[in-house]
């Protein structure tokens, strides 16, 4: 197998060839045919992310074929698509996961961080923790719903009946949850960088009402705001955009500390939460409502020995919507 190697922290990623893995008790080896770049495999090559162990193989958005299956695995076939995403397993003891909120476990692996993941042609899995893809839709199209979609769902229903909902970071989870929001007859208001045009057009194409920069406050009063940018300077603007009982939902696995600001902000029964990792359940919920949905994604494909490249440019803000890699 080749893969895209994280050997040192701030490092760039390097090409080698391994073994082919052998998968365990309950594990699935899979060919990938597209994995997504995700704005939490920026925050482990910048090691912004902690307990980091190198060398590590990013990639945590995963759509393949699985090629060889370890003993004890149930519900698959070899040459069956699934999908990985973020969550690679928990230890199903603890009083998380005894309450449902297997998210929360205190013992969970993650794909692409603590275990390696999708910027290769080949990795292992937890076959519990996979998704049945089935036969519709493109590789590249559902790569990016493994993270970006299922975490911005999670952060959708965190949200709550939102009717005017900001959307801060219009990148690839943004216009993913706009695309939902809209058919659920939400109105969508789109924050982006200052200066960021394209992202704005993009977002009226998709059909909000309104796009701007972060710093400006949108015409009306929002009932729910979601921050995907990691920007801890956006959360007083976006308490100060929504109303009182309003939500503000942070979405990120990381983000840049949040300046002080007046309790008025919060007043008013403002809540501020945010968002850790996800479940099988919100993937099987997703799974459901993306069809019906009709979200058309937006994608860049880049080669996997170019994968430096799209992490640059989701660094730099230059994509509209995902990047895909593609072995």
């Amino acid at each position: 197998m080749r893969a895209m190697v994280l050997s040192a922290p701030a490092t760039p990623l390097r090409m080698q060839e391994r073994d082919d893995p052998i998968p365990g008790d309950g594990e699935i080896r899979i060919k990938i045919s597209a994995c997504g770049v995700c704005r939490t495999d920026l925050h482990i090559v910048d090691s912004e992310l902690p307990d980091i162990r190198y060398p590590v193989i990013p990639g945590h958005e995963i759509v393949g074929r699985i090629d060889l299956m370890g003993t004890g695995v149930t519900g698959y076939q070899i040459g069956d698509r699934v999908g990985v995403p973020w969550l690679g397993s928990t230890c199903g003891l603890c009083r998380y996961c005894r309450l449902g909120m297997e998210n929360l476990c205190d013992r969970p692996s993650f794909t692409g961080y603590t275990r390696d993941g999708g910027f290769a042609t080949h990795t292992i899995a937890d076959a519990r923790y996979t998704f049945g893809i089935g036969r519709t839709g493109d590789d590249v199209s559902i790569a990016p719903l493994l993270c970006a979609g299922l975490i911005g769902w999670r952060s959708l229903v965190m949200a709550g009946n939102a009717e005017r909902l900001g959307i801060y970071g219009f990148g690839a989870a943004g216009h993913i949850v706009a695309q939902i929001a809209l058919w659920q007859g939400r109105s969508v208001f789109a924050f982006t960088r200052t200066g960021d045009i394209a992202a704005q057009d993009f977002a009226r194409q998709l059909g909000a009402v309104w796009a701007g920069a972060s710093g400006r406050r949108p015409p009306e009063e929002l009932d729910a705001a979601i921050i995907y940018a990691p920007v801890g300077e956006l959360v007083p603007l976006a308490l100060r955009a929504v109303r009182r009982g309003g939500r503000v939902v942070c979405a990120g696995i990381h983000m840049s500390d949040i300046p002080s600001f007046p309790y008025s902000l919060l007043w008013g029964e403002r809540q501020l939460l945010s968002v850790a990792n996800l479940t099988r359940q919100d993937g099987s919920d997703f799974f459901k409502i993306a069809p019906q949905a009709g979200i058309h994604l937006r994608t860049t494909t880049f080669p996997l020995d170019k994968a430096n490249d799209a992490i640059a440019m989701l660094r730099a803000g230059e994509l509209l919507g995902a990047a895909v890699l593609q072995p």
